[in-house]
């Protein structure tokens, strides 16, 4: 199985930019389908991107496309999430998570958090407006 911790949250202002990363150990992250998932305070966990394990399919939620961007290192075995034109809605903790069941179609994203097997820690992300 693989292990996930996050990095690059902060404190920025509406409008900045911010480059999550999520790093793996124990195995390839490009085994697995990925996502990105937030939660505010007070609010469900909700998918942020999610991409396949062949990184060929990506879902972006409404109100980050155009913004956030998912990308995968295979030499650093991490995933990315760059996020610019940050606005204050955006606050919240960040989680990477990868889909454990590597005999699903490698085609397929998931936006279901209980799809998800392995979770990080969280990174917290404070957009000020």
């Amino acid at each position: 199985q693989v292990q996930l911790v996050e990095s690059g949250g902060g404190l920025v202002q509406a409008g900045g930019s911010l480059r999550l990363s999520c790093a793996g150990s124990g195995r390839f992250v490009s085994s697995y389908a990925m996502g990105w998932f937030r939660q505010a305070p007070g609010k469900e966990r909700e998918i942020v991107v999610a991409m396949s394990r062949s990184g060929s399919n990506i879902y972006y939620q409404d109100s980050v496309k155009g913004r956030f961007t998912i990308s995968r290192d295979n030499a650093k075995n991490t995933v990315i999430l760059q996020m610019n034109s940050l606005k204050p809605e955006d606050t919240a903790v960040y989680y990477c998570a990868a889909n454990g069941k590597t005999y699903w179609s490698s085609s397929w994203y998931y936006t279901d958090s209980s799809d998800y097997d392995f979770w990080g820690q969280g990174t917290q992300v404070t957009v000020s407006s």
